[in-house]
Order: structure tokens, then sequence, then C-alpha cells
């Protein structure tokens, strides 16, 4: 009698202030938004303008461009963000940063943003590949005197046996692929598969033909591989811009001990050439022109815009123009301010000749329906249960505070709920949690009337 043990297919993740996002919640057919779709909540003409520019992006129509998201604190611009994200899906890359991310005491503000720009271009390689793929029935090693004298014996060569639902084949391989045969520990009753063209050998598992053994060991049975022994595989690869630059960065030292010793004595951190990235664009194109690869254009998401420096807002203004660019979206809470690194005052701290490049959205204030909306939202999300009146009394204090404020109050009130003996969160554990805490706008009353810090 066999017992299996089913595993659930249910994720494990934990749930974060924007894990509600699925899209921007837009019609397919008309691209108009609902009050309420996808977990976002109003904003209607906010996400019908990030819808038109995802649609941008998918037509191959926005690379080198930037949209600007600007409101106050709390309004849903990085829900905006990331609602572009997931509407473009996992295959588009998207890179968030925040600004206070480019400065650092190991490497110039430049190369920071230029490394972000080159992990939001993905490249997605196809390559056919030839294999020899199935069952490994016969695995002998041939062997001749050592070339060089002595007693030892060398490897000549590798015979292999390999079948396949159509048929079996016998291989005669070369004495370098006995040492990747050693590697992967390939023993008669494996299932693998060798790459003609590098001779690398993948163990894919056990053949489910030996799945009545009594192994000591978990072993991952595999079924027979079907067709040919010989046959042509596409294999299709996505890596970013930056995958490329640091793969070849990285300098192949010697195994001895000198090289390792150098190896631990630099620094962590270390910039990546301008020369180095013209040649792997060089590489790029070519692949592209040849139609082996296929570029895309992914987004880079800059938060708290505001935060960079007049030398970082200069290098976008290039780095905009490059011909290998990705969407930009920035985000910002400020209205007029100082650009950061000099005394210019300019809309959102941001220079007005990068402000020409930019498409603006604006985010508008939540309303008191809204409100209720979200938190109810949140509140499904992290598996929380709210009596009516409990729900209208956050939103009555969201309105009053900040959403933010609201929402990070469920979490308090459903462990006074328990505490309790409840499994819903009343009007009560609401006003006990309002009562323990303080929001900002409370918080900065209370310093406003005391002189210097809280007495």
């Amino acid at each position: 009698m066999k017992i299996e043990e089913v595993q659930s297919t249910t994720k494990t993740a934990r749930v974060s202030a924007h894990t509600h996002i699925k899209g921007l919640g837009l019609d397919a057919q008309t691209g108009t938004a609902a009050p309420v779709g996808a977990g976002l909540v109003g904003q209607e003409r906010a996400r019908e303008a990030c819808g038109i520019v995802v649609d941008l992006i998918r037509s191959r129509k926005m690379a080198g461009r930037a949209l600007l998201l600007a409101g106050a604190p709390g309004t849903g611009k990085t829900a905006l963000a990331l609602g572009i994200a997931q509407e473009l899906g996992p295959k588009v890359p998207f890179c968030p940063m925040v600004g206070s991310e480019v400065f650092s005491s190991e490497v110039k503000k430049t190369e920071v943003l230029m490394e972000h720009f080159r992990r939001a271009i993905g490249l997605r390689i196809r390559e056919s590949k030839e294999v020899y793929e199935g069952e490994v029935v016969e695995l002998t090693v041939e062997e001749t005197e050592d070339p060089l004298g002595g007693y030892g014996r060398t490897v000549s060569h590798v015979v292999i046996g390999l079948k396949t639902t159509k048929g079996t084949k016998t291989l005669r391989l070369d004495p370098t692929i006995h040492d990747s045969l050693t590697k992967e520990g390939v023993a008669v009753g494996d299932v693998i598969y060798i790459e003609a063209n590098s001779g690398a050998v993948k163990r894919v598992g056990r053949s489910d033909s030996y799945a009545t053994e009594f192994d000591l060991e978990a072993e991952e049975y595999v079924p027979l591989p079907k067709g040919d022994v010989h046959k042509k595989k596409e294999v299709v690869q996505d890596v970013t811009l930056h995958d490329l630059d640091v793969a070849n960065a990285r300098p192949q030292g010697g195994k001895d001990v000198m090289s390792l010793m150098a190896a631990m004595g630099k620094p962590r951190k270390t910039e990546i050439t301008d020369k180095l990235r013209t040649e792997i664009n060089r590489v790029v194109n070519r692949y592209i022109d040849q139609g082996v690869a296929e570029l895309v254009p992914g987004v880079l998401f800059v938060d708290e815009v505001h935060m960079l420096d007049i030398e970082c807002f200069t290098y976008l203004n290039r780095s905009l123009e490059s011909t290998l660019s990705p969407i930009v979206v920035f985000a910002t809470n400020r209205g007029v301010c100082k650009i950061r690194g000099t005394d210019v005052v300019a809309p959102h701290g941001i220079p007005v000749d990068l402000l020409d490049r930019m498409l603006i959205v604006r985010t508008m204030p939540y309303s008191h329906e809204e409100m209720v909306q979200i938190i109810s939202i949140r509140a499904s999300v992290e598996s929380i249960e709210l009596e009516d009146e409990a729900l209208k009394e956050l939103g009555d204090i969201g309105a009053k505070t900040s959403l933010r404020y609201a929402v990070q109050m469920l979490t308090p009130s459903r462990i006074l709920a328990e505490t309790c003996g409840r499994t819903k969160i009343g009007v009560s554990d609401i006003k006990e949690v309002d009562k323990l805490f303080f929001d900002g706008k409370a918080s900065a009353q209370l310093l406003a009337k005391s002189e210097g810090y809280m007495k």
C-alpha cells in the first residue's frame, strides 16, 4: 500500500503594505477604471492615465520616457506603480528604488543610478540547443595506457547508452565528459541530458521504473523521456543588462592561495566601467540584429525623487536619451521646494528641463467612503473580521488623521479583541487602540504646545 502526502498549492508569503494590489483595475475593452478594482480604490483618472502608459510600454513606444506620480502622502503613488508592474506581468523587469539609495561612500551616485537603469532593461535570449536525453542503460569507461609512461591508466572515452520511449542509442563520448558524469553522480537508471555543443551534463533524476527500490536517500523520480534520444530544444533565458555587466566584470582569478587572498582583500562593491558596458551593448545589439535576442524595456520606479541632487538630475537627462533606456516612473509628495544641492526653487524639487520630459499624473486625497473600502480590503487580506460599526469608526479616524494610521490600527485591534475572547473587532477595541497610540498629527500638536521636547 502506497501513502503519499499531498503538498498544498497555496503560496506562503508575508503580507506587506501593498499585497492586495493585483493590477490597475481597468476594463479590458474600454480602458476605464472601475471605482473598486484589482485592490485599488478611487483615483480613476490617475489609474486610466497609468493604463495608457502600460499600453505604451507594451507597444515599445515609451522607451526613454518618464512618468511622474505627484500627490500628498498616503494617496496611493506607490500602489499605482506596483499596479503598473502587475499589469505588465512577471516577464517585464520592474526595479524599485528610493531617492536616498544613491548616497554611498563606496560607489558614485551616477554609478548607482546606472546600475538600477541596467537592472530595469531585460534581454530575452532564444537559443536552440542540440541535446541527447534519456535513461542511462549502459555506462562503460574505456581506459588506455598512460601516454606519458608510468603505471597509471587514463580514460580514452566513455561509452553510454541512453533509452527513451522511441528507442535506444549508444554514444561514445570524449574523456572530458567523464569528469562531468562523475561530478553529477550519474549511474545506470538515471535520467540525464547532454548538450551536444558544450558537452555539459545534467542529471534530471532517477527513472520512475526504479521507484519500487528501497532507497535510504530521498530520490526524485522522473518519467522516461519521450521522443528520440537526439533532439533539438529551444531554451528561452531572461536576463537583465546588469546581470551581464556583473558576470563579465567579475575577474576570473586563479585557484592558488595568492589569488584567493587578493579576491578577499578587494572591496565588496566595485564600479563597472563604461568601457565594459559599451562592449556589452555592442554584443547585445549584434544579438538583436541576428534575431537571437529580444530587448524588453522594463520599469525603473524611483520613489522620493526629490531626495536626488542636481548631479543625479543632470545624469538622468543624459540617461533618458540613450538608446538602451527603460521607462522611468518617479514619485514625489513635495510641492515647490529647493533642488537638492542648489539654492534654486523648483516644482517638486526637480529641475524644469527634466520636468519637461515627464508625463505628470496627480493623485488626489481619498474620500471617507473610499477610505472605508480600502480598510475593508486590507482587513480581508490580513484575515481580520470587523463589525460594520468598527469599520465606520476606522473610516472616521482615517478622515481625521491619515489612511496609513487607520490601516495600522487593524492588527493591534485584533490582538485586543482576541485577548477579550472575541474573533470580531468591535468599536470598543478601536477606541481603546486610539487611546493607546498617537498619530502623526496629534503628536505634532503636542510638540507645538510644549517648548522643545515633550514634558
